[in-house]
């Protein structure tokens, strides 16, 4: 089996810790069996496979797993504006669930980059937009992602952070400075695992995934690009924002329905340092976690 242990850096107590992964056993045999890989290639990489496991979440007996999915996964439901389990229509309802304001204060100073999502970060200062790196050993060029080559260029030397979203996390995913976006461009693919242990045995997945790419004009770092990734069983990504109107830092831009995402922001060379907490992790090969609205790095 995939001897991939998955470990980050809580950022408020600073403790290391093992992550709970959903589904661990089947994504294990998945994607380190040969009957597993036939099936990824065959079935589960496919729109399909996780468009049909989207939809069963809409239907109302998927709520009967709500109970259990919070107690495995420890997610505290206080947090939510609706805490009690029986007030969710269905699972795709409660994994989309919206929380409390106070839950998720946002940070005021003016300089500061938030965190777009809650999750797991890894930052990259000074990228090479031909070799963005993945994980250790593999990288993708950003010219993939874009599927532009002169966007891409313009984010040479520029800062690459990923904020990857488990299961568990928050799904809701926010702007991480005011100003105006632009409507998102959306790019078909598959639907390969975004988590480190689908990540170390497919290479490019943020260029072979679904995907959308929004351009960011943000009032404090230039232009961003915010690049949501859907994965194995995110049959939707719902953009909630609307383009061409200025938005405020913290505002919500969309939500993924069920499975672990990721977001992706690019900025430009010069425009950002990134806190060198998450810089020091990153370098050892740890990711954070952060909360959506924390400062993640000042102009």
């Amino acid at each position: 089996m995939i001897e991939v242990e998955i470990y980050y850096i809580d950022r408020k107590s600073g403790e290391k810790k093992k992550e709970i992964v959903a589904g661990e056993k089947f994504l294990r045999w998945i994607y380190d069996t040969k009957p597993g890989i036939s099936l990824l290639e065959a079935i589960v990489k496919r729109k399909v496979f996780s468009s049909l496991y989207g939809k069963l979440q809409d239907f109302s007996s998927s709520s009967k797993k709500i109970s259990s999915f919070v107690k495995e996964l420890e997610i505290d439901m206080k947090e939510a504006k609706r805490e009690a389990i029986d007030e969710y229509r269905n699972f795709n309802d409660f994994f989309a669930r919206e929380l409390k304001p106070e839950a998720r204060p946002i940070c005021q100073t003016e300089n500061c980059l938030i965190a777009p999502a809650d999750g797991r970060v890894l930052a990259y200062e000074r990228i090479d937009i031909h070799q963005v790196i993945q994980v250790k050993g593999f990288h993708y060029s950003l010219e993939d992602v874009f599927q532009n080559k002169e966007w891409a260029q313009s984010y040479q030397g520029g800062t690459c952070i990923v904020v990857r979203l488990c299961p568990a996390d928050y799904h809701r995913f926010h702007f991480p400075d005011s100003g105006m976006p632009k409507a998102a461009r959306k790019i078909g693919g598959e639907y390969y695992s975004v988590n480190p242990i689908g990540l170390h045995k497919i290479e490019k997945v943020y260029c072979i995934n679904k995907r959308e790419i929004t351009k960011f004009l943000s009032n404090h770092f230039e232009e961003i690009a915010i690049v949501e990734v859907g994965a194995t069983c995110v049959g939707t990504i719902i953009q909630t924002y609307i383009p061409e109107k200025e938005v405020h830092k913290g505002q919500e831009k969309g939500y993924f329905k069920f499975g672990g995402s990721t977001v992706i922001l690019f900025l430009k060379k010069d425009q950002v340092k990134i806190d060198e907490d998450i810089i020091q992790n990153t370098k050892a090969g740890l990711e954070t976690r952060v909360l959506m609205g924390e400062a993640i790095g000042r102009k």
